[in-house]
């Protein structure tokens, strides 16, 4: 058996025991030692030069009055070449063995509970899957918690990691690859250790570039779905399988014929659906890239893995809204040729104002007065009042004001509106005051999406929040991530909603 057989030998034994959760045996404990034996013994190195320094010793002395000072250095020389070389090969320290003054017994015997504790000897690497996920997932969280994200029930590995810099972090999954010992890593100065870690920036194992991806996507989550948008309230959502256009082909609420009366021996008619091509819906592709340069990772600039991407994610979901509402503000004209909200469609008050209960009456008809494309009415039921920011409060006072003054009848009458104050939803939204440019600033009534649907949002097989993926560019020092989100936004009916073209402000 060679020295390569016999630590193979020794992590078999280890990884047994560790798997039955119990110690080694006594038999083998001497099949551990017996291996170790042969590990010492394969390359000699510096064990013997301790035993040729004990020679020399003897050498000087008289053979029949050995020098016992002498023999104490050559056998300190001996036990300090020992114990340091099988602690190199477990990772442990060896300076508390030292300075102790242990036996090589008491060291195998540290030796053997650290490897069944941590990971085996080095260069024989272990690869417990559950063990290495749990690293993995403590140490993102650990970056989280230190850039101040919120994490759901951290584990205490994750508390005790959490002040590790990007270098401490590098050093302990480095550590536990086998790559080195703790000691030995701290050592190599920060070009060094950066080296190595691009080395394994496309393995497909590594846990130091894994963890950087797993924080980054909690990153991305959490801001994506914190970004402060409106869109998602009242449009209706989609998905799409591929790029290509995709016609929308649906049946419409009314498209059926009426339900006929059967005589009695009577025979049922058949009847064939109405339907009516609606417009295409298409997606893009949106997004960015962004690096962890080698100058960030020695400056230790957590929000670059942080940060940096979350920022990204917001700024996406932003951008869906603003083109949401870009189609609200520059009524463009849609899948039939007319604008959006136009006399054709019955979906344009002709008169602007501010939000007041007239004018709310007014615009609430427009939905409830729409019809299908066949002349059937499909009474949309109002369900969200989009106002820009400042109508806010007037549409509480409108909503929540039981009674009202009515000029003529007095300052007691009943609100009508007030019993709509659960059935509408008020959407403020400032994107409308910016795209306004100080000009008049509109607002909409949107239906319920069950009765009458207007702009929806598409996204590739239903994935709602950017994806990423590490690249490696020629000539360029760092980690670099793509970052990109695929969706598309379509009007897909007018019938759904109605435009006030409001007043200035």
């Amino acid at each position: 058996m060679n020295k390569t057989e016999a630590l193979a030998r020794q992590q078999a034994l280890v990884n047994q025991a560790r798997t039955e959760n119990r110690g080694l045996t006594a038999e083998e404990q001497a099949e551990f030692e017996r291996c170790q034996q042969i590990i010492d013994a394969e390359p000699a190195g510096t064990a013997g030069q301790g035993s040729q320094g004990a020679a020399e010793g003897q050498r000087g002395a008289d053979p029949a009055a050995p020098d016992p000072i002498q023999q104490a250095l050559a056998a300190e020389r001996q036990r300090t070449a020992d114990i340091t070389s099988l602690c190199r090969q477990v990772g442990m320290d060896a300076a508390p063995f030292l300075r102790d003054g242990a036996d090589m017994n008491a060291v195998r015997e540290a030796a053997v509970n650290f490897m069944i504790q941590h990971h085996g000897p080095v260069g024989a690497r272990f690869t417990d899957h559950d063990q290495q996920q749990d690293f993995r997932q403590a140490a993102s969280d650990a970056l989280l918690m230190r850039s101040g994200f919120a994490v759901s029930s951290p584990t205490e590995e994750a508390y005790q990691m959490q002040r590790l810099s990007l270098r401490d972090m590098a050093i302990e999954c480095l550590a536990r690859e086998g790559a080195g010992t703790t000691t030995e890593l701290l050592r190599m100065s920060r070009d060094d250790l950066w080296d190595q870690l691009q080395r394994q920036f496309l393995s497909p194992t590594a846990a130091f570039p894994a963890i950087l991806d797993n924080t980054i996507r909690k990153s991305i989550v959490q801001r994506y779905q914190a970004a402060p948008t409106t869109f998602q309230v009242w449009t209706t959502e989609g998905t799409l399988n591929d790029f290509k256009p995709s016609k929308d082909h649906e049946y419409l609420l009314g498209g059926a014929g009426e339900f006929l009366e059967v005589p009695e021996g009577g025979e049922l008619k058949h009847d064939t659906l109405k339907t009516e091509l609606l417009p295409q819906r298409k997606l893009s592709t949106y997004g960015r890239q962004f690096s962890m340069t080698r100058e960030a990772f020695v400056n230790d600039d957590i929000g670059l893995i942080t940060e940096m991407p979350g920022q990204y994610a917001a700024a996406a979901k932003r951008t869906i809204n603003k083109q949401v509402y870009q189609i609200l503000m520059t009524n463009p004209a849609i899948f039939d040729g007319a604008a959006l909200f136009d006399n054709a469609h019955g979906n344009l008050m002709e008169t602007g104002g501010a939000p007041s209960i007239d004018t709310m009456q007014a615009i609430m008809l427009k939905l409830l007065r729409q019809t299908d494309p066949f002349g059937e009415s499909i009474m949309v039921q109002p369900r969200f009042v989009i106002v820009p920011v400042g109508y806010g409060f007037k549409m509480s006072q409108i909503l929540e004001s039981p009674q009202i003054d009515v000029e003529g009848i007095g300052s007691h009458t009943a609100n009508a509106l007030y019993q709509y104050r659960n059935r509408l939803q008020v959407v403020e939204e400032g994107t409308i005051n910016t795209l306004a440019k100080g000009e008049a600033l509109p607002w909409f009534m949107a239906g319920d999406p069950a009765t009458g649907r207007s702009i929806q949002v598409d996204y590739l097989n239903g994935m709602k929040t950017p994806s990423i993926r590490r690249s490696q560019p020629a000539g360029r020092l760092g980690y670099v991530w793509d970052l990109w989100m695929d969706w598309g936004v379509s009007v897909v009916d007018w019938r759904g909603i109605a435009k006030n073209p409001g007043a200035k402000q």
